[in-house]
């Protein structure tokens, strides 16, 4: 899949249109709680995570099948939680279930800092799907003793024991997914889509063997399956029903058909069978199948993301993660931002890149705003703003893809926003003046271009291969600087002042250099510890573009690295010719991903994205120091509430909110169990 996350930490620069008033917070683990009747966006904070709550507009509008339609889908979703946390970790719920355990009977003092600090551990884990950072994949390290944490087990009879239980305080498995090549992709990195002793160059010779250059419509190599050896030879495990996670997969499967039975139109309802097929066989051709069949379906006001999707948690980009978002349609929005899609052709025609790596035809682009009903797997907690598939290349291509902007997800954010960040990082009154007349509008502007263009651009040369087979560990990060890139290059373009999506392109553009540029040198740091490489791909394509451009452009001082009061400032000094750089850096990474330039590609990624200067991340920090808002956010969902007739015939789908993220997270453990703690 294809995302854009918010970075909350960035203050009024991401979607919020207007001054707000920081969000004052609890310090440690206490719950600032939210009455249920109450649509407030703030739910708590704990450690670096902020909890938020969205609500789903105009519900009551949607007819009662509707309603059922989306009703199944969030119950499908959540049937596959579970997965989520054994992908990610090996252990991970083993160790959630004990500390659930323990949290649920614990009788003892709960006023400790000790107890306070068991539940946070707890909360983040809860965030995270497991027990590396949902961002920063490093492993949390408890701030309570071996000691307390073995009289919290006697006293609740809870059992843990052996690696499960040792990992927590160790420096094992410290990493989730590591891209250091030096330390091994894939033996450095604890995600649970490995065997043991599967190196990177045994995944490179067992898909190698597999993968044909010239077949026009492959299959996605890897996606549905854990690769291990057995005997010495390697052998995928497929999830699928009777598979690896058939026991939620069946469960998927049952609400799947439940929402075949209510679905809005034919080709949904195909969709939906097709997607049964492939959930029960695991056959990657079928996944095709539903694929075609999803991008082409653009009526409706249902839809939703549901399976093995996203490969950014694979160091070698195979695997797919479990995700699923429920969406209904924002109209008003949707109709609104339509333009974009319909003049797809025109953005691909005017690129800076190559003629010879240019789409003639570009098909099927979609793009609506949409409210999302319920999201589960890795979009839960934390969720994106904005989605662009199908994945698979050949598929845009030929039939074309969907992106959609998460429009009530936005809207929250915004809701608990504070533009005191903003002032400290930004160089001049002018700076924060036009990010709070134009910063709103132009991100929203950028997420559609990078979703809508950006994904949807460029060839792939005749016999090159996917990216993740040329660009390998370096694919998404890659893709993901070239939708930016796209984005940025168009965004101070007059062609969208005369769509009526702009008020000023010069406002718009200035707005959107002036972030982009102070966010990728500057304030993203506040998510590392100081010291740390950036790993995260969407962190390594920021400081890539924004590094890269500042290097390109000093010689005619296009951005100025200024101090002021013993603060360092990154200046955009000339805005047309920084646009020439963004133009001349999407041409090249363009030309990377069309012919297959590993080595280019690499260089650029390590030579821009990687590395971090020391002094002045120490120096971001200090000054972030004095601010409390947490800089990761995520969400609790919603609660869809059936009620029944004495037959068991629904009636009525009621929207709910939950009081607090404990009370949220215990109930889907309780609701949602569906695999054993080893699989």
């Amino acid at each position: 899949m294809k995302k854009i996350f918010i970075l909350s930490f960035v203050f009024v620069s991401l979607l919020f249109t207007s001054c707000k008033e920081e969000v004052k917070t609890e310090k440690k683990s206490e719950t600032k709680k939210v009455k249920t009747s109450t649509k407030s966006t703030f739910v708590e904070q704990f450690a670096d995570i902020k909890v938020l709550r969205y609500q789903i507009p105009q519900w009551d509008k949607l007819s009662l099948k509707q309603q059922k339609l989306v009703y199944y889908l969030t119950q499908a979703g959540l049937s596959g939680r579970d997965i989520m946390y054994d992908q990610n970790y090996r252990h991970n719920l083993t160790i959630r279930r004990a500390l659930e355990n323990v949290y649920t009977n614990y009788k003892g003092d709960k006023s400790s800092n000790d107890w306070k600090a068991f539940e946070t551990y707890l909360k983040r884990i809860w965030f995270a799907n497991g027990i590396h950072h949902h961002y920063a994949n490093s492993k949390f390290k408890p701030a309570f003793s071996k000691e307390y944490f073995n009289t919290l087990l006697k006293e609740t009879n809870t059992t843990l024991k052996g690696n499960a239980y040792e990992v927590i305080f160790n420096n094992k498995d410290a990493k989730k997914v590591n891209l250091d090549t030096k330390k091994g992709l894939i033996l450095g990195s604890a995600v649970n889509f490995y065997g043991a002793n599967v190196t990177a160059k045994d995944v490179d010779n067992f898909y190698g063997k597999l993968a044909d250059k010239n077949d026009k419509t492959p299959v996605e190599l890897g996606l549905n399956s854990q690769l291990v050896k057995e005997n010495g030879v390697l052998k995928e495990r497929v999830y699928k029903s009777g598979g690896l996670y058939g026991k939620a997969i069946d469960k998927i499967i049952f609400w799947l058909e439940k929402a075949k039975g209510v679905a809005e139109n034919e080709k949904q309802a195909e969709a939906f069978a097709t997607l049964i097929a492939y959930f029960k066989t695991g056959d990657l051709e079928k996944w095709n199948d539903y694929n075609v069949l999803w991008a082409t379906n653009t009526e409706g006001d249902i839809d939703y993301i549901l399976g093995f999707i996203e490969v950014y948690n694979d160091p070698k980009g195979y695997r797919g993660s479990y995700e699923t978002i429920v969406e209904i349609k924002d109209f008003e929005m949707s109709k609104k931002m339509a333009i974009v899609a319909e003049s797809a052709q025109w953005f691909e025609d005017n690129s800076s890149i190559m003629k010879a790596h240019k789409k003639a035809n570009v098909v099927g682009v979609s793009y609506k705003t949409v409210n999302v009903a319920g999201e589960a797997g890795d979009s839960s907690p934390s969720t994106p703003i904005g989605v662009n598939l199908p994945n698979n290349n050949w598929i845009r291509v030929v039939h074309g893809s969907k992106s959609v902007s998460l429009g009530n997800i936005i809207e929250a954010y915004s809701n608990a926003g504070g533009s005191g960040r903003l002032k400290e990082f930004a160089f001049s009154d002018e700076e924060v003046e036009y990010e709070l007349k134009y910063g709103g509008l132009a991100d929203k502007l950028h997420t559609a271009l990078h979703e809508v263009v950006g994904h949807a651009s460029g060839r792939i040369n005749d016999g090159i291969g996917q990216p993740k087979e040329t660009m390998k560990n370096y694919a998404s990060t890659l893709e993901e600087a070239r939708a930016d890139l796209v984005g940025l290059y168009f965004l101070p373009n007059e062609k969208l002042v005369e769509m009526g999506i702009s008020p000023s392109a010069k406002g718009i553009g200035k707005a959107a250099f002036d972030g982009y540029i102070r966010n990728g040198m500057m304030t993203q740091l506040i998510r590392l510890n100081l010291g740390d490489d950036i790993e995260e791909a969407h962190m390594r394509n920021r400081q890539l573009v924004a590094a890269w451009a500042f290097e390109k452009g000093a010689k005619d001082k296009v951005i100025e690295k200024v101090k002021k009061d013993g603060k360092t400032y990154f200046v955009v000094r000339d805005y047309v010719k920084l646009k020439g750089l963004f133009g001349q850096l999407l041409r090249e990474i363009q030309r990377i991903k069309s012919e297959g330039d590993y080595e280019a590609g690499k260089n650029l990624v390590e030579n821009y994205g990687v590395k971090v200067d020391q002094e002045l991340h120490k120096e971001i920090l200090e000054r972030n120091s004095k601010f409390k808002s947490a800089p990761y956010s995520g969400f609790v969902n919603p609660v869809l509430v059936a009620e029944k007739d004495k037959d068991g015939n629904i009636t009525a789908v009621k929207v709910t909110q939950p009081n607090t993220f404990s009370d949220q997270m215990l109930d889907y453990a309780k609701r949602y169990t569906t695999l054993p703690n080893v699989n």
